[in-house]
């Protein structure tokens, strides 16, 4: 499997998106890395991988929000249809996403993790976020964001 940041990067050239990259020192904390970026905290976009109990079983959301907010797990649920939700355990969430925590963007390569955005992040004209490392953001468009990741919008953010 490519490096996440490199398959990111090919999925938005491939679809035309207005993005760029920065390098910077490693860090994944939202607070420290939107100073450094020189963004607004609520247009960072924080990736979690929150697991959530269904009738079906269990499934796996990566829940998308302004990097200034909590998650709010029972939104996630709803979301989705669950009963409850938790944060998923990091080594299930490494397996799903190829990144370590605080690496993860607002993008899922996984069948098996279904991405869901706070609508609040999408208020912003662009979005901040690591871009699968701790050394690499990007910014992008929100517009872009939506049309080439396709995110379900629901009210996950508290």
């Amino acid at each position: 499997m490519a490096d996440v940041f490199d398959r990111l990067l090919a999925l938005l050239e491939e679809n035309k998106a207005d993005f760029r990259v920065i390098e910077h020192e490693p860090e994944g904390r939202s607070e420290q890395i939107s100073k450094i970026r020189g963004n607004l905290p609520s247009q960072a976009a924080k990736a979690m991988v929150v697991a959530v109990k269904t009738a079906e079983g269990r499934r796996f959301v990566l829940a998308v929000l302004p990097g200034d907010r909590r998650v709010d797990f029972g939104g996630i649920a709803r979301a989705v249809g669950g009963k409850k939700a938790a944060l998923a355990a990091p080594e299930e969430a490494n397996r799903l996403t190829g990144c370590v925590m605080g690496a993860v963007p607002p993008f899922s390569f996984s069948d098996e993790l279904t991405l869901v955005v706070d609508p609040d992040l999408l208020t912003h004209d662009k979005l901040a976020f690591n871009a699968g490392r701790l050394d690499r953001s990007m910014f992008l468009a929100t517009k872009s964001y939506i049309d080439v990741a396709k995110p379900t919008v629901a009210p996950i953010a508290g």
